[in-house]
């Protein structure tokens, strides 16, 4: 493996098409694409700032790096990544990837995140601004992970988040195939026109949360008492351990609360209409 150390790398594709390489301390400044169609890569305590740094490449470690503001796109198009202790603050950085793991990073910047990726695994990873996160990927798995933005997970599949803290609208849409526990999750109309969603031990807070779902099942769940028209035309199983603002024209199913403040079935309900509904107190 070659080694670079402590130097700085302007212009167009320093690194192009190069293998085994292990660059330390070294600064990628202004210019496109330093580090395409390169593979078997080792970055340590670097710091990125020109444009599409990563693209095209088999075999990325990245630990102790920064991507500055400029270092837009860093990396499309690769697989097999590993990257720890690093901070994003460019947009769009994470695209079209094929198994890639971060831990112990933050992102302060994530318009456009992870879009059409497969198998990614998040642990002990900070999030923000993070405006359709995971767009189209699958094969999710978060753990410890705090996520701050709008329109997140839309159209992903088969994904694990657990122990997390994810503060989003619109979240969830379309998917299919999702698992949450022990999860608080922050947002207006969660989980829409999704299938196969559980939820185990979470807090849900948001107004009209999980409508339009095809087999929906919460397990200890509780929600906000702004989480109110939950549930309109889905099919549901939920033990809720709280009060539930409202719930407004299930489709089928059961809903057992501890107590719910309004019941709204009218002549838009679906059929079966059938959903069972049971308060404890």
């Amino acid at each position: 493996m070659t080694r670079f150390e402590n130097q700085k790398y302007d212009g167009e594709r320093p690194f192009y098409n190069t293998k085994d390489i292990e660059l330390v301390n070294i600064t990628i400044g202004v210019g496109e694409s330093a580090i395409k169609e390169t593979d078997n890569v080792i970055a340590e305590s670097c710091t990125f700032e020109g444009r599409y740094p990563f693209w095209c490449n088999k075999g990325v470690k990245i630990n102790n790096c920064k991507f500055g503001d400029d270092a837009r796109a860093a990396l499309w198009y690769s697989s097999d990544l590993e990257i720890t202790n690093t901070v994003f603050d460019s947009p769009k950085a994470l695209r079209e990837l094929d198994r890639i793991k971060m831990s112990d990073s933050k992102v302060n910047n994530a318009i456009e995140y992870f879009w059409f990726c497969r198998g990614i695994e998040l642990n002990n990873v900070e999030i923000h601004n993070g405006d359709y996160l995971f767009l189209h990927s699958e094969n999710i798995v978060c753990r410890n992970f705090k996520f701050q933005g709008k329109y997140s997970f839309q159209y992903c599949k088969n994904i694990l988040i657990e122990d997390s803290y994810l503060d989003t609208k619109d979240a969830f849409w379309n998917t299919e195939n999702v698992t949450l526990r022990n999860c608080t999750v922050k947002g207006e109309y969660l989980a829409w026109y999704c299938k196969n969603l559980r939820m185990e031990n979470c807090h849900i807070t948001g107004t009209q949360p999980l409508c339009y779902a095809d087999n929906l099942v919460m397990i200890d769940c509780t929600m906000g008492d702004d989480a109110d028209l939950a549930f309109e035309y889905s099919s549901v199983d939920a033990t809720i351990k709280s009060n539930i603002a409202s719930v407004k024209n299930p489709t089928t199913g059961k809903i057992v609360a501890d107590s719910i403040s309004e019941i709204i079935l009218d002549e838009n309900i679906r059929q079966p209409a059938d959903c069972k509904i049971i308060t404890k107190k």
